[in-house]
């Protein structure tokens, strides 16, 4: 496996780090964690056979991106949560991201309210790309827009997240105008018009349709549209590099791609970035720990012997609950952009290797739902290539099609040459498609 020249680590400064990582967790906190290592310790030793080989339905899985729940009523598939032991879900906390990308809309809108109304008519329209309608990442993203901007309306307890379609009059049911008041002046704020971007072969977030979306809409009301929201940034540079770049109106975005940032340099308003470096290192590094036997948090809330430690709180948050760990997120604007240009860059708090003598080479099956994604193929799985040499893992990428499952489970053949896998759905609702191969 290749390995990486990396930096060496003075003995005092790692002290400092091991104890500054450990030194906030509460005996209540340490006392879960001890539990946690005991079962996971337990687990491995129960789930070898008696010529030392684990059973697949025991190996370490780590579901990632797409957290296993029902895509009607967002509801956890705790069952798929739950599989064994040492199965684990790592993505991002979605509502605490997306209420940053509707507040990062808002506060553009109030600084630019003199100039933003292209028309003139007292209306700031809005148009809004969604990925996926059954996906708990774009209806948390559409529902922290339209909640920021006051053009939600509530259905079943929550803001309704359902695509308006065509809303030029202002009458769809699933939104409403808002109105804000600026520097004594009041104006409208109207979502013009959203549509879920699925493309005819079923593949949902996608950026092709969303630039002909864009397309679609500027020929029957273009001069109404004052800014471009989108669930993510493939749909959202599809749409200002097809229109709004050449317009000068402001997109809004979310994942902090390369692309985006270096083009928030060009007018794109902002996007916010999912912290895809902690996800990435979080989804192997649960799958590193424990096919180790070591403690759950090790490397993670704890630093391990080669100084790795994330920030509880700062960099993450975990749900013992859920058995889920979610990186927290970090709006990405003209103030800042220049710190984020490089997405696929390591975390500098875990960017140190592994010793191969106490973390031996193991090797992990993981794939991506669609390998056009383009979040998920040109950040996510270049961070997870970094982290696989540093954490001693040799991974089996598989690139799905984005439409099946069975074109990513097809290739899951013989999952007992493989000691553990990281899994990203096509669908949330689809875990057993998964388990039930490593259950046989």
């Amino acid at each position: 496996m290749k390995r990486k020249a990396l930096a060496a680590i003075m003995a005092a400064a790692m002290a400092l780090s091991m104890v500054g990582c450990g030194g906030s967790t509460s005996e209540s906190a340490d006392s879960t964690k001890t539990t946690e290592k005991t079962e996971a310790t337990e687990a491995t030793d129960s789930a070898a056979s008696a010529d030392g080989t684990v059973e697949n339905k025991d190996k370490p899985l780590c579901w990632f991106n797409r957290q296993p729940s029902s895509s009607a009523t967002g509801e956890l598939d705790k069952e798929a949560l739950n599989f064994n032991e040492n199965t684990y879900y790592v993505g991002f906390d979605a509502n605490q991201g997306a209420e940053l990308q509707g507040q990062m809309v808002l506060d553009y809108i109030k600084e630019n309210a003199d100039t933003i109304d292209r028309n003139g008519d007292g209306v700031i329209g809005y148009v809004l790309a969604i990925g996926d309608i059954g996906h708990n990442d774009s209806i948390a993203r559409t529902r922290g827009v339209r909640s920021a901007l006051g053009t939600g309306v509530d259905a079943d307890g929550g803001v309704d997240s359902t695509p308006a379609g065509t809303n030029v009059d202002g009458k769809a049911k699933v939104v409403q105008d808002a109105t804000l008041d600026v520097d004594g002046k009041t104006y409208t704020i109207r979502e013009l018009a959203s549509q879920e971007m699925k493309n005819s072969a079923g593949a949902t977030w996608d950026a092709a349709t969303a630039g002909n979306a864009i397309g679609t809409w500027t020929a029957s009301f273009g001069d109404q549209i004052d800014v471009v929201v989108s669930n993510n940034d493939g749909m959202g540079m599809s749409m200002f590099n097809a229109w709004a770049k050449d317009n000068k109106v402001p997109t809004f975005g979310y994942d902090a791609n390369s692309d985006a940032v270096a083009a928030i340099g060009e007018g794109y308003g902002g996007t916010i970035s999912q912290h895809a470096d902690v996800q990435a290192y979080l989804t192997l590094r649960v799958l590193r720990n424990a096919l180790d036997g070591v403690d759950i948090d090790t490397g993670i809330g704890t630093a391990d012997e080669a100084g790795n430690c994330l920030t509880e709180g700062e960099d993450y948050r975990y749900s013992e609950e859920d058995r889920s760990y979610y990186a927290l997120n970090i709006a990405v604007t003209a103030d800042n952009y220049n710190d984020f240009t490089d997405s696929t860059k390591v975390y500098d708090k875990v960017a140190n290797q592994l010793d191969e003598s106490k973390s031996p080479s193991k090797k992990v099956w993981l794939d991506i739902y669609n390998a056009s994604d383009n979040f998920l193929s040109s950040t996510y799985q270049p961070l997870l290539e970094n982290y696989d040499d540093l954490l001693n893992l040799n991974v089996d990428y598989i690139g799905g099609d984005g439409q099946t499952e069975s074109n990513i489970t097809n290739r899951l053949g013989n999952p007992s040459e493989y000691d553990a896998f990281a899994i990203n759905m096509v669908k949330t609702d689809n875990a057993a498609a998964y388990t039930s191969l490593l259950s046989k």
